[in-house]
């Protein structure tokens, strides 16, 4: 008999084969699409989340977890093509001018889809106007730019003075992150919020959209 604490118990264990086991099974059951995203495998995804703020999980083991995850809502997502998937808001995520780095971002990103973001990664290397351009287009309720160097972390400053001249600043909230980045930065550059970690950016972005 399958349930939605198994599947929640194999995200956090990153079992892939049961998590597609599991899922095609609570789906032949009828169970109710949503609740088996919600209560399995985001559910899954929390508990992973909330080791890896607290150091019980390491990027390795979140990235197996996510990868699993999201095995599981392939098979589910079809199902809620009708009604849509809830979500807890946008996020626009990509790294800063110069910058190749992309393993901080994309944990990001997984951390943000696991809490119900939908998630515009434009990946690497971005300059300011490329941020402006995708906002424009995609009108995200968040931009999160992140930078692993020095030599980088400056573009995040170029890219929010550069909302400012285009007016659009306002129409969106800028978090920031990355191995150099620290609270001080973010408050000297204007941006909404810094989070230390994958995990930290989504509680993050849920306080920026409440």
């Amino acid at each position: 008999m399958a349930s939605y604490e198994d599947l929640a118990q194999c995200v956090i264990s990153g079992d892939r084969d049961k998590v597609k086991g599991i899922t095609t099974t609570l789906i032949d059951e009828g169970k109710d699409p949503l609740e088996i995203i919600n209560r399995g495998l985001i559910g899954g995804m929390a508990v992973v989340g909330a080791r890896f703020k607290n150091d019980e999980m390491f990027v390795p083991e979140v990235l197996m977890s996510a990868k699993t995850m999201g095995l599981g809502m392939e098979l589910v997502k079809p199902l809620i093509a009708d009604q849509g998937m809830p979500t807890s808001g946008k996020v626009l995520l990509g790294t800063v001018q110069g910058d190749m780095h992309d393993i901080g971002k994309n944990l990001v990103g997984m951390m943000l889809e696991s809490a119900g973001f939908s998630v515009i990664d434009i990946g690497i290397d971005i300059e300011p106007d490329k941020f402006a351009a995708a906002i424009k287009k995609e009108n995200p309720d968040i931009l999160a730019m992140s930078a692993l160097l020095t030599t980088t972390m400056m573009h995040m400053k170029d890219t929010i003075d550069l909302l400012k001249e285009q007016g659009l600043r306002n129409k969106v909230k800028v978090i920031i992150g990355g191995a150099p980045i620290s609270q001080e930065f973010a408050d000297n550059i204007g941006a909404d919020g810094f989070a230390p970690d994958a995990a930290s950016a989504a509680d993050l972005c849920k306080e920026l959209i409440a």
